[in-house]
């Protein structure tokens, strides 16, 4: 048998599905579209979820794929074991309706002992104990004996989750030898060693389940096949396991030569460099589908495994950033088969580096607390970490808690485990308690599911604003306050609904653009248009309010959108694009799309950056796009192949599902994206562009809200209402405001430094000659004093000239001032050698005025509430200084 590559066994599967007449599909993005269910796709068959419920139609009844997949349920055990990962890619060939049991089983037999060439006697299949026609199959049809063929209960051979589509399984295992086995006597398929490797599983959904053990036959039966294709190249390459195939040995070897440590010599270290280049995969890959670090979500997820990465690159002895270039061996291994990896190398390498630093400094933070901690568990002679504490270092700064364990058990130490268990679990309980009821999509359940799944909608808007269409679908809002709707034949005037044609000019809301509004209309009816929605399976959804008259289904209507909605928003969305265009220019090629919004009004364009941008950088940005407005470069669209398009150089969006054929918008040689909005015919309709505000909004993003044509204008002219007005407050012409300011400014400073010296007199005139109040405490002078309605900063000026008169000693000053106290305490050096401390001395006698306060040993301050205690305060404080002397 010939031990193919994992890049080479990829292609070999969708080869041999599409002479099978599959459609073969590149993989998914790992980020779920229009499911809630899952933070990130975790099997072959999630992205096509919506075709096994029927919510929409297939491109064809029979598809094949190579799945990316990120699960972290098992994440303490990756590393642990050698089954065990965060990424992995399924292979699938999928059937809706199509072929059944019969053909899933030959041709999973056939890829396996044909084209890739496995030992058919080494192979063994397993059933569900009950499913008697795939026992015929395997035993009458492929000639397997059925000692050979291993019956198992629902557990092991019955796929269903909760409610819905769910049938039993067909499992195929390879007898790796028994080098790879338990030596247990009895040891077969189903054992739990390494020796009968399931390689391939076959889901056969028949029935529809209720969750409570009830089945229903379906009437189109589905085919859900799933192989891991890292566990085929095991498999193929004859290796211990996952961590010894091709392209995990080419990170592995990374790994070691960056930390001088050889794989297989110690159990502990190999556990470290396993996760690393686990995680590091996942990484990589949730980077190049548009998945950002940030504390929650898909984010976090990803946040997560990457310091789980870097902490075991540390554990290794690794000195500084090393997972970024480890990211490099990822792309490079894995190109063929998933190309965005090389197309997002910058930004890739870019966010890894800048979250290796972040941790770097939150480590060393956690490591700071830990040890406060430590102290604390000393001085009360204890061994147990407090749970909470735990956690605290867990979930505020991200330190993780087997860390803290390892540290702490090297210390004699340990952690109060059912403690961080139970505030894990109050996190989680918290997290499900606000989500919310869904639908098996884990969507909110909608009128719009119960829609026949055939029917669509054709946008026809991209050149005109009015058309005829055929109204196909109407549903009515039954509750006004909930929302609560049904399918309706009909609605009347004053009904609100949604109208669904099989036409239409209206634009709904997608790729960061709003919705089109205007109005519906016949020759007796009006329905006003107030947003438009892109629902399931390619319908557009016209939202609104019916005016005038009656709507039934099956009428014709005309679609007419607001013109000037559709010309303003069309003008920041192609300013957008150039946009986009001047700040790769400006700050790099790293620059990508993170998010738009487009509407009449504005235009926000979040992008990849990694700080903030200068004002010369925001500056030279704005006028590279006005000048692109000022050529009048005609904006030219052209439908083709998505292939075609990119090796045309056209730029896509992170994340984004794209057809096989897409709309490339051009704009001269300024810019080429994929684009599937609605556009001005050349650039000199925009009219002017004006950048107003920079800022970011998440770990390597920022955001540019901008105006253009009529927004400048209005922008410009509330500018100057403004300039107006502050030149009027300053009672001078607006050309002269600046040196008008400038002179105000002075006159300004030339008060407060006279209002400064009046304070000081006023000060001293409160006071008074207070020389002779002066005592003699134990050696050292002490004076205590009131000086009423003098601020904090006045009784520091005069606590510096009491001071100068009084040489050494301490002095105490008490002023009451609208109902509050201020209290200030001065110890100089000779009298602090004897004992005295201006922070404990406040204290001590701050109780009295109702307040509270401290400071240094050589001066302290106070506030309070209660001004009828200051003469006992001032009382008190030679008793306390003798207190503090030696």
């Amino acid at each position: 048998m010939k031990k193919y590559s994992v890049n080479e066994l990829r292609q070999m599967f969708l080869d041999f599905f599409e002479t099978k007449g599959h459609l073969c599909k590149s993989s998914y993005s790992l980020v779920p579209h229009n499911d809630n269910s899952v933070l990130l796709i975790p099997a072959g068959m999630a992205p096509l979820k919506p075709y096994f419920t029927g919510q929409e139609v297939p491109p064809r009844t029979r598809m094949a794929t190579c799945q990316k997949c990120v699960r972290t349920g098992d994440i303490e055990n990756v590393g642990v074991t050698a089954r065990h990962l965060t990424f992995f890619e399924m292979l699938g060939n999928f059937s809706f309706g199509d072929y059944f049991k019969t053909e899933a089983i030959h041709w999973s037999w056939e890829f396996l002992t044909e084209v890739v060439g496995l030992d058919a006697d080494r192979l063994y299949p397993s059933i569900y104990e009950d499913d008697e026609e795939a026992f015929e199959i395997w035993n009458k049809e492929m000639g397997i004996p059925a000692e050979r063929i291993f019956r198992f209960g629902k557990e092991d051979n019955f796929w269903e989750h909760g409610s819905g589509p769910c049938g039993p399984c067909s499992e195929i295992y390879y007898d790796r030898g028994e080098k790879y086995g338990c030596g247990k006597e009895g040891c077969t398929v189903g054992c739990d060693c390494d020796r009968y490797m399931e390689v391939w599983n076959n889901v056969f959904t028949q029935f529809n389940g209720d969750g409570n053990g009830n089945y229903v036959e379906l009437e189109n039966k589905n085919i859900d096949t799933g192989m891991g294709l890292e566990r085929l190249a095991v498999i193929v390459q004859d290796v211990d396991s996952v961590f010894s195939i091709d392209t995990f040995v080419a990170l592995r070897d990374e790994v070691c030569r960056f930390s001088g440590i050889r794989y297989g010599e110690d159990p502990k270290k190999d556990i470290s460099i396993r996760v690393i280049v686990d995680h590091i995969r996942s990484v990589s890959h949730m980077l190049s589908d548009g998945i950002m670090p940030s504390n929650e979500g898909r984010g976090y997820v990803l946040r997560r495994l990457l310091r789980r990465a870097a902490r075991h690159g540390r554990l290794l002895g690794i000195e500084g950033s090393f997972l970024k270039t480890l990211s490099n061996t990822v792309i490079e291994t894995s190109k063929d088969g998933y190309p965005a990896l090389e197309e997002k190398k910058a930004l890739i390498n870019t966010v890894i580096g800048t979250e290796e630093e972040s941790f770097a400094r939150t480590i060393d933070q956690g490591l700071s607390i830990l040890a406060e901690l430590e102290e604390s568990l000393a001085a009360k002679d204890e061994k147990v970490l407090a749970g909470e504490d735990a956690f605290r270092l867990y979930d505020t700064y991200g330190f993780p808690i087997d860390l803290t364990k390892e540290i702490l058990f090297e210390k004699g130490i340990s952690i109060d485990e059912e403690g961080f268990t139970r505030c894990m679990e109050e996190q989680k309980e918290l997290a499900r308690s606000r989500r919310k009821k869904s639908n098996y999509m884990g969507a909110d359940a909608t009128v719009y599911d119960e829609i026949d799944p055939a029917i669509t909608s054709e946008f026809t808007g991209y050149d005109k604003l009015t058309a005829d269409g055929k109204i196909l679908v109407i549903t009515r809002v039954t509750d006004e306050e909930t929302g609560a709707a049904e399918i309706s034949q009909a609605l009347a005037e004053g009904d609100q609904g949604t109208l669904i044609l099989d036409q239409t000019t209206f634009y709904a809301t997608m790729g960061g653009q709003k919705a089109d509004t205007g109005v519906i209309t016949k020759a007796d009816a009006e329905f006003k248009v107030n947003d438009t929605i892109n629902l399931k399976g390619g319908k557009i959804g016209h939202v609104g309010i019916v005016t005038k008259g009656m709507f039934a289904v099956n009428e014709t209507v005309t679609t007419s959108v607001c013109s000037a909605n559709r010309g303003d928003t069309a003008k920041n969305h192609s300013a957008t694009h150039l946009l986009q265009a001047a700040l790769r220019k400006v700050l790099g090629n790293h620059v990508e799309q993170a998010g738009s919004l487009v509407e009449a009004g504005r235009l926000r364009f979040d992008f990849s950056h990694f700080q903030a941008m200068t004002a010369e950088e925001i500056a030279e940005t704005e006028k590279l796009v006005n000048e692109s407005i000022a050529e009048a470069i005609p904006v030219v669209t052209n439908v083709m192949n998505i292939e075609e398009a990119k090796k045309s150089g056209a730029m896509a969006l992170f994340g984004e599902k794209y057809d096989q054929d897409v709309r490339v918008v051009c704009m001269g040689d300024v810019s080429k994206e994929l684009c599937g909005g609605t556009h001005v015919a050349n650039t000199s309709a925009i009219g002017s562009f004006k950048i107003i505000s920079e800022s970011g909004i998440a770990a390597g993003v920022r955001r540019i809200e901008a105006l253009t044509g009529k927004g400048v204008t209005a922008y410009y002219n509330e500018l100057e209402e403004k300039l107006n007005a502050a030149a009027k407050a300053a009672k001078t012409e607006p050309a002269q405001l600046v040196s008008r300011i400038e002179a105000l400014h002075a006159e300004i400073k030339a008060l407060q430094a006279e209002n400064e010296k009046l304070k000081s007199k006023l000060a001293n005139d409160a006071l008074g000659d207070v020389m002779n109040q002066v005592k003699e405490v134990k050696g050292v002078k002490v004076l205590a004093v009131r000086a009423d309605g003098v601020d904090m900063n006045g009784l520091r000026n005069l606590g510096d000239q009491l001071k100068e008169k009084l040489g050494e000693g301490v002095i105490v000053i008490a002023s009451a001032a609208d109902g509050k106290v201020n209290l200030i305490s001065m110890v100089t050096p000779e009298a602090q050698k004897a004992g005295a401390h201006a922070g404990n001395l406040i204290k001590a006698i701050a109780g009295l005025v109702g307040g509270g306060g401290g400071g240094r040993p050589n001066m302290a301050q106070a506030g309070g509430k209660n001004p009828e205690g200051i003469d006992a305060a001032l009382a008190k404080v030679c008793e306390a200084v003798e207190s503090q002397l030696k």
